[in-house]
């Protein structure tokens, strides 16, 4: 494999974690809300937030890199206007990302000490990070295009 092969194959593998990670945890997490169980919901945030730090976060840092070494490789400007749209897509995905990690932790901690009724705290939290994650995974989906197209 050349440079670039490597290069293009570890950009793409971490993409797919981001949005694999993205998609898996929030379904489960979803899925634990749906119970109403303080337990579960503690049980099952707890492993998405360490999803979040073991698999997200690199993905998150290696996409950029791998990006702007791919680009530079290519010997595409860094101006062009799809690459715009990604890099503005990608800020916007981060800006949704970085606040649904923070209340993660937040719904896990009140979901753990609660003694069954999920406090109102919890449930205002669960609505904004229900809200933040579309346009996050639109985001990523129209990043993805973006990636296939390079129009």
């Amino acid at each position: 494999m050349t440079l670039y092969e490597i290069l293009k194959t570890l950009h793409i593998l971490s993409a797919t974690v981001l949005f694999g990670t993205g998609l898996g945890t929030a379904w489960f997490f979803w899925q634990a809300h749906c119970t109403g169980d303080a337990a579960t919901i503690a049980a099952t945030a707890r492993a998405v937030v360490r999803a979040d730090w073991l698999f997200t976060t690199p993905a998150v840092i290696l996409q950029p890199l791998s990006g702007a070494w791919l680009i530079h490789t290519v010997g595409y400007s860094p101006a062009e206007p799809w690459l715009l749209w990604t890099y503005a897509l990608y800020v916007l995905t981060g800006a949704c990302w970085l606040p649904v990690v923070w209340l993660q932790t937040r719904m896990r901690d009140l979901a753990a000490a609660s003694d069954g009724a999920l406090p109102l705290l919890y449930h205002r939290y669960a609505r904004i990070w229900f809200a933040l994650g579309w346009p996050a995974f639109a985001a990523v989906i129209v990043i993805f295009g973006l990636m296939v197209a390079r129009p």
